[in-house]
């Protein structure tokens, strides 16, 4: 297997040429500006989620294509993080299969082993919770199929959260398509749980499968339609509704953040920081983080999509970030801020929180194709990359820094 060797600027460009368009054309059908074509071609401007995910549908391309996900595994540590892939792909594709002929565990051993999934999933171990996922699947595909009624409510409950848990895995270590199927299978468990906010949840994660894709406005007037269904319900303060309702406001305001549109990005912040308050809590409802923690790290991160890495550094310095805030946001949080320091100008604050992020959640740190556009921009901007970028490249498994 060869190592990570080329930019995401270099497989734009081979792309677009196979295709015969010039880089005007590819600027226009993507509606971004030449110039920044020109600069992410060429190494001086690295490529953003936006950027990617419009010039991927422009050329009618996947994003794992662009992004060369998932990455080549080169070592035995990182062969074993992968392992339970295979597995997972098997059980998402026979999850209406009826199982063989095996008595069904106690319903409280599901529930916990489910717990611990979503603990792994928020620790970023990505390793054992591809490993426990498999078996997972299995013995809740045997349970559904043995109960009924609100057992079986239940069931498909932990199995939503489950499918959760694998979307998660599988999109961070690279197998994009693998995380789609995973939330098909969200919304299909969800819809048989009889939960309104698990529905919801669902439409969290297909509003992201959307922004992906590039479709931002679509996913805007999704979302809106979503939290329709609750807003008549808000005035119960219901802390699970009140949850939702934010987490479904921060989802909007990616959305517009990727299209540009800055106003209906803070308009969808600050609805999301007003509920945060009325909370008053950091809440983990449906494995979806909200409070006022998880707001300030998408505030930053808001800024950081909006390109404004002079605002994404100012909005860091409020965040504070409470013992117990999972490891996953924690080291989004830092990765974002890395790309903040960068489009602000100083290297040094990017590299840190880059080595911030590695300590806080190290295979979710490696694997992800935003830290491996930071170190290149940052080896790329020094008259020679110093040994600590290079060893942070190398240990990336990124091996050319042309």
């Amino acid at each position: 297997m060869t190592q990570d060797s080329a930019s995401i600027g270099e497989r734009v460009r081979a792309t677009r040429k196979l295709k015969g368009w010039t880089q005007g054309r590819l600027a226009r059908e993507a509606s971004v500006s030449i110039s920044l074509v020109r600069a992410v071609e060429q190494g001086r401007s690295p490529a953003s989620p936006a950027f990617v995910a419009a010039t991927a549908r422009a050329l009618g391309e996947g994003v794992a294509d662009l992004l060369d996900q998932p990455y080549p595994r080169t070592s035995r540590d990182e062969q074993n993080v992968h392992a339970g892939i295979t597995h997972v792909r098997r059980e998402l594709a026979t999850y209406r299969i009826p199982p063989e002929d095996v008595p069904p565990r106690p319903i409280q051993d599901l529930a916990a082993e489910v717990a611990r999934a979503s603990q792994l999933r928020h620790s970023v171990k990505l390793g054992d919770l591809s490993g426990l996922l498999p078996g997972l699947l299995h013995d809740l595909r045997v349970a559904w199929y043995s109960t009924d009624g609100p057992e079986q409510e239940r069931i498909f409950g932990l199995l939503a959260e489950a499918y959760a848990a694998t979307s998660q895995v599988a999109y961070k270590l690279g197998y994009i398509d693998l995380a789609s199927l995973a939330v098909d299978r969200y919304e299909w468990a969800a819809a048989q749980s009889g939960d309104q906010l698990a529905v919801l949840a669902g439409d969290y994660q297909r509003a992201g499968e959307m922004i992906g894709t590039a479709d931002w406005s679509g996913a805007e007037r999704f979302l809106e339609s979503s939290r329709r269904r609750i807003e008549s319900d808000l005035h119960r303060e219901d802390p699970a509704t009140l949850a939702m309702w934010g987490n479904l406001h921060l989802k909007s305001g990616l959305a517009a953040a990727r299209a540009g549109r800055r106003d209906t990005a803070d308009a969808h912040l600050a609805e999301a920081a007003e509920t945060a308050e009325r909370l008053g809590q950091d809440r983990d409802d449906y494995r979806l983080c909200f409070g006022p923690t998880n707001v300030d790290i998408w505030r930053v991160g808001l800024a950081v999509e909006m390109m404004d890495g002079t605002e994404a550094v100012k909005r860091s310095k409020a965040v504070k970030l409470p013992e117990g805030t999972p490891r996953e946001r924690v080291g989004h949080h830092y990765i974002d801020l890395a790309r903040g320091f960068l489009l602000h100008g100083d290297r040094q604050g990017a590299f840190s929180a880059l080595q911030v992020a590695k300590r806080t959640a190290p295979t979710q740190t490696r694997y992800h194709p935003m830290v491996h556009e930071t170190i290149r921009m940052l080896a790329r901007q020094e008259a020679r990359a110093s040994e600590t970028v290079r060893g942070f490249a190398a240990w990336c498994g990124i091996t050319s820094l042309d």
